[in-house]
């Protein structure tokens, strides 16, 4: 496969032949596939939208596992073969669960969110999904959440038709009253998009995590993301509250955190999401 010779050649300035390929499922956005070469195993996934997608997925990979809390696959390195763009990390091959798994990734969880910074927001802007997602730095969760999560999901929204005036109305009901809603928090370092679709179990039976969408944000916001299809086991949360406790009443604040992704879903898949927005509206505003 020439593209492959090509990503070899740029990543590891090597010449030589794949030794195997094997394509998997990419998801809805890239294409990907695994590759063995020089005794290596290695993940691949590419498409052709040149948009640095991929360059700011490798930045929020590496800032995860600089932390040393969570299991985050290796980056290989990102680039670009003729107009297509790839990234490669190192292969993790999926494991089943050991007893433990489930109180370790909620304690690794915990600790990778007592990693803090002055304000909310990232350095840069990235993606959830194939959406843009802005992080300008600001200091109030609150303000945040609004101007840089809600706000923009509800104007691609309306320029793509999905929704009318009369939803942002109501958000505008919303927005002043988040402040007594939900408790004020340090910011901490959030994997950003964590739900089930996004680990696997790693060799030593531990949860590893990939396809970020990494800023700094409340912490209840991601746990609140892992409760969006299903959640996880109930061992998860309590070794989290265990290793990091939480304020009371976020059972409540749950469906608040989860409008944004909600909106995310909204504008990727379709109006079907909003009845649940629509639920948490009516029961705030």
């Amino acid at each position: 496969m020439k593209f492959l010779s090509e990503v070899v050649f740029q990543l590891f300035n090597k010449k030589a032949s794949i030794d195997h390929f094997k394509s998997i499922g990419g998801g809805c956005i890239h294409q990907a596939g695994v590759f063995s070469f020089d005794g290596g195993k290695y993940f691949i996934k590419w498409n052709n939208y040149s948009s640095k997608m991929f360059e700011v997925e490798a930045k929020g990979l590496n800032l995860l596992r600089k932390t040393d809390s969570v299991s985050i696959p290796k980056v290989i390195g990102s680039g670009t073969v003729g107009e297509v763009d790839y990234l490669c990390l190192e292969c993790v091959e999926s494991r089943a669960q050991c007893g433990t798994f489930w109180v370790d990734f909620g304690t690794s969880l915990a600790q990778l969110h007592r990693n803090t910074a002055p304000k909310f927001g990232l350095d840069h802007d990235n993606f959830i999904g194939s959406l843009p997602q802005a992080n300008e730095l600001l200091d109030n969760w609150t303000d945040f959440f609004i101007q840089e999560r809600l706000i923009p999901q509800l104007k691609l929204a309306r320029d793509k038709a999905l929704i009318d005036a009369s939803l942002d109305q109501t958000f505008e009901r919303l927005y002043p009253k988040l402040p007594k809603l939900i408790p004020v928090e340090s910011p901490a370092l959030l994997h950003g998009d964590l739900w089930s679709g996004n680990f696997l179990v790693g060799d030593e039976g531990q949860a590893v995590i990939f396809d970020p969408a990494v800023y700094y944000g409340h912490r209840e916001a991601e746990l609140a993301f892992t409760r969006m299809f299903g959640g996880f086991d109930p061992l998860f949360y309590q070794s989290y509250h265990d290793a990091f406790p939480i304020d009371g009443g976020f059972e409540e604040r749950v469906d608040i955190f989860n409008l944004y992704p909600l909106l995310v879903h909204v504008n990727l898949f379709g109006p079907s999401y909003l009845s649940g927005i629509n639920q948490t509206l009516s029961r705030f505003t």
